[in-house]
């Protein structure tokens, strides 16, 4: 599989969720990057924006195994994992697996759980395995958890803890529709709903092989500084509690690989990075004081941009 198959994915998952959902191309750009790298993507804004909609809309896309749970305060850590029960025909212990068994999980206003259930996600997002009651159970591949969240102004929501939010590949924004994307939506919506009428066109083998085929782009040298550089960047900045980890570089690099590949390249460019910085990075930021919004993560991101010196072009690929 090269570059064009990679591009081929992303093209028919955005043409099949271009049915259902208006005008957000970029953002299944990024949905299409997180899947092939084998990251999570965590979507905010407002209720009602098309969140949920659009993770069910990538789930229909592909044949993969998907499951949704609904995040509310009283959610325990087993509701997600499985729990152990007595069966009284076998009289034995058995256990029953958890939507978290799944290839896609939407982990539907995640922000409305406790900690103490949010943070029942962080061994299977970063290890992809599962412990319940001392056994240690491997997912399945791929495996990617599609949160979404109301902003943490709204009531009853619990913000998410640094440890968790460093998990997430992407931290996006939907946004509001424009006037005609308005109507448009409201013409799909009218008679019935498109989502309905979903059907595959990827497949489980197509993804994994697109998972193993991103490594091979190209990546010099003097970018992987360039990374480095932004990175430390963050950590320097006077606003700035706690800057991007070391997960976070390597979260850019993996991000502007695919990002190279639906550009049509077999090597990384600076504008691949430029283009990637912004939704790997700036949730990752801990601010000072009260400014601790997506915003102004998203303007420290954008400073750090301007400030740390691009490499010359052009630069010689290296494989």
């Amino acid at each position: 599989m090269g570059n064009t198959a990679i591009q081929q994915i992303y093209q028919a998952v955005n043409d099949n969720i271009g049915k259902v959902i208006v005008g957000k191309e970029d953002v299944t750009r990024l949905l299409v990057i997180a899947l092939i790298t084998g990251g999570h993507v965590l979507l905010e804004d407002v209720p009602g924006t098309g969140k949920t909609m659009l993770a069910k809309s990538l789930a229909s896309s592909l044949s993969l195994q998907f499951k949704r749970i609904q995040f509310t305060p009283d959610l325990l850590p087993s509701d997600l994992s499985g729990i152990q029960y007595f069966n009284q025909k076998s009289g034995e212990f058995e256990f029953r697996a958890g939507p978290i068994f799944s290839n896609i999980l939407l982990a539907d206003e995640i922000n409305r759980a406790t900690p103490r259930t949010q943070s029942s996600l962080l061994e299977c997002m970063e290890e992809r395995q599962v412990s319940v009651d001392g056994m240690t159970m491997a997912l399945d591949s791929p495996f990617m958890v599609i949160a979404t969240q109301n902003p943490i102004e709204q009531q009853g929501t619990f913000p998410l803890p640094e440890a968790q939010l460093d998990r997430f590949l992407f931290k996006i924004k939907m946004g509001y529709p424009s006037s005609d994307e308005g109507v448009e939506l409201l013409r799909r919506f009218k008679e019935a709903n498109p989502l309905q009428q979903l059907q595959p066109v990827i497949t489980q083998q197509q993804v994994l092989e697109a998972g193993k085929d991103y490594a091979k782009i190209s990546i010099h040298d003097e970018l992987l500084r360039y990374i480095v550089e932004l990175v430390e960047a963050t950590r320097a900045k006077e606003e700035v509690l706690i800057g991007v980890s070391p997960r976070g570089s390597q979260a850019l690099l993996r991000a502007s690989q695919v990002h190279a590949a639906l550009m049509g390249r077999s090597y990384v460019v600076p504008d691949d990075i430029k283009a990637m910085a912004l939704p790997v990075l700036a949730h990752r930021l801990a601010l000072k004081g009260i400014n601790r919004g997506t915003a102004a993560a998203e303007r420290v991101i954008e400073q750090v941009l301007q400030q740390v010196a691009v490499p010359a072009e052009p630069l010689p690929e290296r494989v």
